[in-house]
């Protein structure tokens, strides 16, 4: 049965945030919210976490999984950036954006896209998320809620509960969520394709 952590949307306790932390890091899997749609996650070195992910999603070992950053220092560590790419992902972050880019030695082998050496990664705006990545002190390995055969993310925590309660170890609610999923950015060969139009405005990567 999954913990339920139920926090407030802007000024999060800090108690219900170290708890969720400790979960992650004991190896546990967790639903949260974000700026679009809640989420999947787990710790970096948590290679169950991700299995667990793939068999809730019902994906394949071809996923482009999401590092979940707290800010761009912590983002220019897992992926290469030039100065072009820098400002394009620097005027549109904080929000609800997914980059999909050239990974660093950071990344561990098992978590880049197979064939591309890629990974997405993403800084979201919500106060949540970013005191939970703050905490945590490094990316947690995310994937959007979203479950087979349904077109949008899941968005409401009790019917995260409600739903997935055998399969996660930990629900954080907030009562306030995005309703759509990120709009995902493709730089894997140098320049932006827009792979998935989501929340976040697509027009300065057209």
């Amino acid at each position: 049965m999954a913990r339920y952590f139920d926090v407030h949307p802007v000024d999060p306790q800090p108690r219900a945030i170290g708890q969720v932390v400790q979960i992650l890091r004991d190896g546990g899997l967790i639903a949260y919210p974000t700026d679009s749609g809640f989420a999947l996650g787990c710790s970096l070195d948590n290679p169950e976490g991700k299995e667990r992910i793939l068999r809730i999603r019902h994906l394949d070992e071809k996923h482009h999984f999401t590092l979940v950053c707290s800010d761009f220092a912590q983002l220019g560590q897992f992926v290469q950036l030039d100065n072009a790419v820098f400002r394009a992902i620097k005027a549109a972050t904080p929000g609800p954006y997914t980059f999909i880019l050239p990974a660093t030695k950071e990344v561990p082998r098992r978590l880049l896209h197979p064939k591309k050496r890629t990974v997405g990664v993403r800084i979201p705006e919500h106060p949540v998320v970013r005191e939970l990545l703050k905490a945590m002190g490094e990316p947690i390995l995310s994937s959007t809620l979203l479950m087979p055969g349904e077109e949008h993310p899941m968005t409401d925590g009790w019917e995260v509960k409600d739903r997935l309660d055998h399969v996660v170890d930990a629900v954080i609610d907030s009562g306030e969520c995005g309703l759509e999923p990120t709009t995902v950015v493709d730089y894997s060969d140098g320049y932006p394709i827009v792979a998935r139009v989501g929340a976040g405005d697509p027009s300065p990567f057209e």
